[in-house]
């Protein structure tokens, strides 16, 4: 991307919606439709990507499940992917 649009992108704040969009297109292809049924992307903050999960037992198991889906997100965006992950419980 030109630097010049990377930076009014970044003044507008859209390249944060721009790549959790394009985490949130590739979501269950990059966790899987089981994992996809419990934690969907709910916000990118920075270089945090934050989950909302349907149940507690699924923020423990993302502190196991961070490093090999922050490793699938970076193959898919490269220098746009997030670096941690946060999750918040929603329940439906």
């Amino acid at each position: 991307m030109d630097s010049a649009l990377k930076a009014f992108l970044d003044d507008q704040g859209w390249s944060q919606a721009r790549a959790l969009a394009a985490i949130c297109a590739c979501w269950d292809e990059v966790v899987g439709v089981d994992v996809a049924a419990h934690v969907q992307p709910l916000a990118l903050r920075g270089e945090v990507l934050v989950l909302a999960v349907d149940h507690a037992t699924w923020s423990a198991q993302l502190t196991f499940l961070a490093p090999e889906l922050l490793d699938r997100l970076g193959d898919r965006l490269g220098a746009e992917c997030p670096r941690r992950v946060e999750t918040t419980v929603r329940r439906p």
